[in-house]
């Protein structure tokens, strides 16, 4: 056999993950959107699947040690956030930034948890901080995750496949090794894990009747799979919260009275060329690309494998290439007023100050003051928290990774870019559609 054939496949998933993220970074113009984004732009939704995954959302059932849900750190209250910096996920008690941890909390989770508006767009194709899932035509399962041949098929879209993961994650869902049988499962194989919360919810009655409205292919509590589990959830999000009558659109759609004059203003200085735009993209400001803005560390990192330093590096963590050091996805910038802190480590409580550094990042990271993080006190790891970030050696790496060089602008036109981002934000979209449910089947409380 030749030596290079067990490569190959690995590399080919490579090449195609670049050749994605090239297309949305380096070929769409910086230029103001000429028409509103519409329904034909979204993937359709099965309102009986949404119904569905706001049980399931909402339903601690689906955490290894039934005391944490999706909606726990993803809440309608906190602009589908949870209001810090870094989370706390497993371990915790309470919700958003009144959210404290007990006595066997090991770190807080590594990344901000983003918000969820307009996932059913169907110009994403690539998910999480790092885009280590992206949508993979040339992959048996379609697309290029971690779980890598062993994903479940089925999956409808991106958003379901990434609901898999925080279930198999010990500091979000799972839960430590010896917990339960979940955080065990996942040391064995992940999908191990998956069928393990798939039996609770196939003995837990009331389900059944949910799943059958919803599925055509579920008669019996034995036809429930995993992936009917997570279509449902994507359903439900996607539905949830689609953002898409902001003064913006409703001005894109042509009502020139949408915007006020220091909005539009910040628009157009937004979207010239070699502003704002040139990243956050089109109609959802994303080109869902990756870039290095410099944002200062703290925290336990996600560390790559063999790592001994408690950092995290981006998008080298998926692609292994010395330029991804430091990259990180683009958000999109719809309701970007309701989902403070900013930044894949939500090192920003102010809007204004993470806009601020992304016009001046050297001199904003040389300067940063770590008591912006909203980080609920935990002793023991409070004297950790924030040594990465003082690592000189790490600084300077960091410092030379900035790719993004704006031009600089007055106080006044600060101000008129925060008025456009401010009409960004769909005041109907931050409450749902469905809501936070009164009760879930398993009777497990819910957080509200």
């Amino acid at each position: 056999m030749n030596k290079l054939s067990h490569v190959l496949p690995r590399f080919a998933k490579i090449f195609v993950t670049a050749l994605v993220v090239c297309s949305s970074q380096g070929f769409a113009q910086n230029t103001l959107p000429s028409v509103p984004i519409s329904d034909s732009d979204f993937l359709p939704v099965n309102e009986q699947q949404a119904k569905l995954g706001q049980q399931l959302f909402y339903d601690k059932l689906l955490s290894g040690n039934r005391n944490i849900a999706c909606g726990t750190c993803h809440h309608h209250d906190h602009g589908t956030s949870d209001g810090l910096s870094l989370g706390i996920g497993e371990g915790g008690m309470g919700l958003g930034p009144e959210r404290i941890a007990d006595s066997k909390l090991k770190h807080r989770v590594p990344r901000h948890a983003p918000a969820l508006f307009n996932l059913g767009a169907k110009e994403f194709s690539v998910l999480f901080h790092d885009g280590r899932l992206t949508i993979d035509h040339h992959d048996p399962t379609g697309f290029n995750s971690p779980a890598e041949e062993f994903l479940p098929g089925g999956l409808a879209d991106l958003v379901a496949a990434q609901a898999l993961f925080p279930l198999t994650s010990a500091v979000e869902m799972a839960g430590d090794l010896h917990e339960n049988q979940v955080s065990g499962a996942v040391r064995r194989r992940m999908d191990y894990a998956w069928t393990i919360i798939v039996e609770r919810i196939r003995h837990t009655p009331g389900y059944l009747p949910l799943f059958q409205q919803a599925f055509t292919d579920v008669q019996r509590t034995s036809d429930i799979e995993i992936h009917h589990v997570v279509n449902a959830i994507s359903a439900f999000e996607r539905f949830e919260w689609r953002a898409d009558n902001s003064p913006f659109d409703q001005y894109l759609a042509g009502n020139s009275h949408a915007m006020t004059s220091e909005q539009k203003a910040g628009m157009e200085l937004f979207y010239q060329p070699g502003s704002c735009g040139e990243c956050h993209q089109g109609t959802l400001q994303t080109d869902h690309g990756f870039h290095s803005i410099g944002l200062p560390q703290f925290g336990p990192g996600r560390t790559r494998r063999f790592d001994n330093k408690n950092r995290d590096m981006g998008r080298i963590n998926e692609t292994d290439r010395a330029e991804d050091v430091y990259r990180f996805r683009t958000p999109s910038l719809r309701n970007v007023t309701a989902t403070a802190p900013y930044g894949h480590n939500g090192a920003y409580q102010s809007l204004e100050a993470m806009v601020r550094h992304h016009l001046e990042p050297q001199k904003y990271f040389n300067q940063y003051d770590f008591t912006q993080a909203v980080l609920p006190s935990v002793p023991y790891l409070d004297e950790v928290d924030f040594l990465i970030g003082h690592d000189p050696v790490e600084k300077a790496v960091l410092l030379r990774s900035i790719d993004v060089d704006l031009p600089e602008f007055s106080d006044l036109q600060v101000a008129q870019l925060l008025a456009f981002l401010s009409a960004l934000t769909d005041e109907t979209s931050l409450k749902g559609r469905l809501g936070i449910p009164e009760s879930v089947p398993s009777g497990l409380p819910v957080d509200r």
